[in-house]
């Protein structure tokens, strides 16, 4: 018991010390404080029940149990009693963990903040692979197996870290391994008694094996040149594998203003959705620029549209210090100077920067620009306390100038990359409404843009409406009802309807936080608007959400405020709000309340919908899936009820020359017809029927002796069981009789209605039963789950056979046999 207790110690250190490389992920160590909890929690359960002698399954639960204590205590969901024990509500909190992690998972990258979503799945996954260890390591006595749990850890963050994953934890994770198979082998050796060196001598004192010691080097070395070997390639720490990927991304997925990754797989709509709902006003950009009334702050663009809404390309460019110069034609262009400082929890690898960058200060080599997306992005670095200065171009366009732009020819690369979108019968018969009779590629996205405006029924709201089309396009031009997400993508989609390529663009708007050049930009200022392309131009800017949406909203004369008076557009080139109204205020909001103000998006299809509490239908299901996992032995028990109590035997007819006295009839042609009975199916029926009587009796707790014969087990029962109904007694012995003529007798009895007596002697076997008995063999019948552990066994059985013979065939390539066989020679 001791050794067990010390080996079970092991297991769990063994278990954290595996869960090292996890470091390389977390911003902080809150997880290995809640881990330790976690294993200790188990490990103390574990040795509990080995010290009350419990089976091994018994074991499994009591861990089982354990962890759900644990993390009971360390994510409360505020329903549980006296604080550890869980309740519904608890496990309702747990699967809302879950589902959140999902979303983290898939919108955080390295390193990650400690959220408890992520944190509940690690410390599960981590108190999950202790239960695992200890059952290997302790109750089955297969410690090397314990590896593979331990290496599933490990996997994790290989599989999500943007460079190479850092020697020292897996070294130190490696030990922990290392030690849980020395120690092992030490409880092995001291059930002998006594020690043994490598050649043969047995020894009262400790005294080193040369085999022993030779196998420490080799896994000494063998450690050691798994941990130098990748560092010393190339390709396995940012040498070739960067090289082949430069440009387009390592495969590290991020998206939410707080984590950094890959920006290629980035999704910027379900980046900022989780800001909705964030009740806590965050800073995260501090801009200043020398430009009076500057445009949007931007970051992202999704320019990639599926029918599920659209998505973001991975950019490849040049090195952020060698940015073009832009041009256009008749555009009036002005220089300015800006300064970004990005706070601690905007993390993610893009830069925010105003449109039309030429010139950066204070970012390194790391850092690219894309003049397509025109996104400053990097695939080693985040936007985590970074502050940089850029030179821009601010380009002010005309109606004029943009009426002159000629449509784009059919196989210019912008118009390839932006292909229409795939058709929708309502959109196609709006766009068509909309771009009658409009010559000019402009005048057609004017119309298009002055769709979306309060007279044609649109509003601002923070909650969606659900729409039934199953389409979300369709849904939104229908209810009209809509925040920055749906316009942005909606006027995207419409345009792009129309033949003209057009994409949604990302950033902040200017907020009203400001003084003297300076915006101090939060996650409320979050924003996305269209931005559409026109010849020998390029991107134009063009917001349809309703400006009183939006804090700093800022509209142009290209794309003025639909829903502002006429005489209230601003002069040509300004780009503050109408009628010389502050654009951090916006014209006064119809209807809505405060907190309708634009605070982020959901997009990709995704909408704010209200919805109803869920947790009763996770309860629902999670009670129908144990009702059916519970009826899942009753069923087999029918089924092969079912299946013993089939249709009569059939009967063979054989024709044969008739003679005087025969019974039969007479067919014309003289011979007369003879029925001969199914031997084979009479014994068939026999012995189904005969099984089901040993079944039935199982079931209602009756002794079974398989020694028996048929006949004696028939007396048996009508001398002990049936003794008080003479009809199941004449049953059982005609079951009896009719069995033992199929297993010893040529010719089985035929034609006596086994079925029948079959039914009488189980009414009288279960009237004789007391009600538990009776309701046992009917939801769990103890035939079933003894047919099934008889199976488990005999499965088992085999599977260590063959491991047994595997393990022989092996013994011939064992090093020591090698090395004696050499030795011998």
């Amino acid at each position: 018991m001791i050794a067990h207790r010390n080996l079970g110690f092991v297991a769990a250190a063994a278990t954290l010390l595996a869960a090292a490389p996890l470091s390389a992920i977390f911003e902080r160590w809150t997880w290995l404080i809640q881990a330790t909890i976690a294993v200790a929690v188990v490990a103390a359960a574990a040795a509990l029940a080995r010290l009350a002698r419990v089976p091994l399954w018994g074991q499994a639960l009591a861990m089982l149990g354990g962890l759900t204590l644990a993390l009971t205590w360390i994510f409360p969901g505020g329903g549980e009693l006296l604080g550890i024990v869980p309740t519904p509500s608890t496990f309702t909190h747990f699967g809302e963990l879950l589902g959140s992690s999902a979303e983290d998972m898939r919108s955080y990258g390295v390193k990650v903040p400690d959220t408890d979503p992520l944190l509940f799945v690690t410390v599960l996954g981590i108190g999950g692979v202790a239960v695992v260890v200890d059952l290997l390591a302790v109750g089955l006595r297969r410690p090397a197996l314990a590896g593979l749990p331990m290496l599933a850890i490990y996997s994790v963050p290989v599989a999500v870290y943007v460079d190479s994953v850092p020697a020292v934890p897996f070294v130190v994770g490696a030990a922990g391994f290392l030690w849980l198979l020395v120690t092992d082998n030490v409880d092995r050796v001291r059930r002998f008694g006594r020690r043994f060196t490598g050649d043969g001598r047995d020894v009262d004192v400790w005294e080193a094996s040369p085999l022993a010691a030779a196998g420490r080097r080799l896994a000494a070395v063998g450690v050691a040149l798994a941990v130098v070997l990748p560092l010393a390639v190339p390709g396995m720490t940012g040498g070739l594998l960067d090289t082949l990927g430069a440009g387009t991304g390592n495969g590290t997925g991020n998206g939410r203003p707080g984590q950094g990754g890959t920006p290629g797989r980035i999704d910027l709509f379900a980046a900022l959705s989780g800001q909705l709902n964030e009740s806590k006003v965050t800073d995260l950009v501090k801009v200043t620029t020398n430009e009076k009334d500057p445009f949007y702050l931007r970051f992202g663009v999704a320019d990639k549209l599926a029918p599920d809404g659209f998505r973001v390309s991975t950019p490849t460019g040049q090195p952020v210090n060698d940015l073009p110069a832009p041009s256009a034609r008749g555009v009036e262009q002005r220089s300015y100077r800006a300064t970004v400082e990005v706070t601690k929890t905007l993390n993610m690898p893009l830069l925010p920067v105003y449109t039309e960058p030429v010139r950066t200060e204070g970012l390194n080599g790391n850092w690219a620009y894309d003049p397509s997306l025109q996104v400053v992005f990097s695939n080693r670095e985040n936007s985590r306390d970074k502050r940089y200065e850029f030179d821009y171009v601010r380009s002010t366009y005309t109606p004029a100038v943009l009426r002159l732009s000629q449509p784009l020819p059919a196989d210019h690369a912008v118009r390839r990359l932006h292909p229409p979108p795939p058709p929708v019968p309502e959109v196609e018969e709006l766009v068509s409404t909309l771009v009658r009779g409009k010559a000019t590629e402009y005048d057609k996205v004017r119309a298009i843009y002055d769709h979306f405006s309060a007279d044609n029924g649109f509003t601002y709201s923070y909650s969606t409406k659900g729409g039934t089309s199953g389409q979300e396009i369709v849904d939104f031009l229908n209810n009209k009802v809509g925040f920055c997400q749906q316009y942005a993508a909606a006027l995207t989609w419409l345009v792009r309807a129309a033949g003209i390529p057009a994409r949604v663009a990302f950033g902040f708007a200017n907020g009203s936080n400001s003084s003297n050049g300076t915006y101090t930009l939060t996650n409320r200022n979050l924003h996305a608007w269209t931005e559409v392309y026109f010849n020998d131009v390029g991107w134009v800017p063009f917001d349809a959400t309703p400006a009183y949406g939006v804090q700093g909203s800022t509209r142009s004369t290209w794309a003025p405020n639909t829903d502002a008076p006429e005489e209230e557009a601003p002069a040509p080139g300004s780009s503050s709000a109408p009628g010389g109204v502050d654009p951090s205020a916006g014209p006064a909001r119809p209807e809505g309340p405060e907190e309708d103000i634009d605070g982020g998006l959901a997009l990709g299809g995704q909408t704010t919908v209200e919805q109803g509490p869920v947790w009763p239908w996770y309860a629902a299901g999670t009670v129908l899936a144990l009702l059916a996992l519970l009826a899942v032995p009753a069923l087999r028990r029918a089924a092969l009820r079912r299946r013993r109590s089939g249709p009569a035997a059939p009967v063979a007819t054989a024709v044969r020359p008739g003679a005087a006295g025969d019974a039969g009839e007479t067919p014309a042609d003289g011979r007369r017809v003879v029925v001969l009975a199914d031997a084979e199916r009479a014994r068939a029926d026999a012995h189904a029927a005969w099984d089901e009587l040993l079944d039935t009796l199982v079931d209602y707790r009756v002794r079974v002796d398989r020694t028996e014969t048929p006949r004696a087990t028939a007396d048996r029962l009508s001398r002990e069981s049936l003794t008080a109904d003479a009809g199941a007694t004449t049953a059982v012995r005609l079951l009896g009789r009719a069995e033992e003529r199929a297993r010893y007798a040529r010719d089985p009895l035929i034609g006596e209605q086994l079925l029948p007596a079959l039914r009488a002697v189980r009414a009288t076997l279960a009237a004789q039963a007391d009600r538990r008995t009776r309701l046992v063999a009917a939801v769990l019948p103890p035939s079933v789950l003894l047919r099934w552990r008889v199976a488990t066994a005999e499965a088992s059985s085999r599977l260590v056979a063959a491991g047994g013979r595997a393990r022989h065939r092996l013994l011939r390539w064992n090093p020591r046999r090698l090395l004696a066989n050499r030795m011998a020679r």
